[in-house]
């Protein structure tokens, strides 16, 4: 089962299926990564995106840990921004029920902290037009990190994120925003499965892309 949200930026257009799941509150999974980068730049515990960060007996940059989702990277950047930074960005930017309870480290993949694929929309809304409450910089940086393909046609801009929510459903997101012919076009996946061994990021992804291909996009014509 799963959710999708469209927001045509020019016309206003908002186009949705499955309505009923749009609003309900789940996990941001490894989603909240965006958070994390944000928050973690916005207090300098990230320096830029090509600095490596010590995890344990390795390293990684943010470039890496973007790309590949990496929870122990994001979770020593929660520690060293530190719970109360964290509460006060959440709170800021009234990121779903703005629940952080539980360890520092975990409660963006607990259950306890949820938000909706609508809310998720209006985070990549406020991010594409630098309107979160985060300097230029490091909102760009994400931007960037979010930057997938950019040919003569069109932008394509996501980020993945995956997750178990209380049922023990597998739960995928993709979240991003589509440019053709200088106009925007923002929207929220959101998927669950029954089956453990689903690849969840590879199965939202097709299933965003089908969507889009389907209404038209990535022809450069929009």
């Amino acid at each position: 089962t799963g959710n999708f949200t469209l927001l045509n930026n020019q016309s206003g257009n908002v186009t949705v299926y499955n309505m009923l799941m749009d609003t309900q509150r789940v996990t941001p999974g490894t989603s909240f990564k965006v958070i994390n980068s944000l928050v973690g730049l916005e207090t300098g515990k990230i320096v830029d995106s090509k600095t490596p960060i010590s995890i344990g007996n390795t390293s990684l940059t943010l470039i890496d840990a973007f790309k590949n989702s990496s929870t122990p990277f994001f979770q020593e950047v929660a520690r060293l921004v530190g719970k109360d930074t964290l509460q006060r960005s959440i709170d800021s930017l009234q990121y779903g029920n703005k629940n952080l309870s539980g360890a520092i480290d975990s409660f963006w993949l607990n259950n306890n902290l949820k938000i909706s694929p609508d809310e998720q929309l209006g985070l990549m809304y406020r991010l594409y037009f630098d309107k979160l409450p985060f300097s230029k910089y490091a909102q760009q940086n994400v931007r960037t990190l979010m930057k997938q393909e950019d040919n003569t046609l069109y932008k394509y801009y996501y980020v993945t994120g995956s997750g178990t929510d209380e049922k023990n459903n597998t739960i995928g997101w993709v979240l991003g925003w589509v440019e053709e012919n200088i106009h925007v076009y923002f929207f929220s996946t959101l998927v669950k499965s029954q089956d453990k061994n689903t690849n969840i990021d590879s199965v939202s992804l097709k299933i965003t892309r089908g969507i889009l291909s389907e209404l038209g996009y990535f022809k450069g014509n929009k």
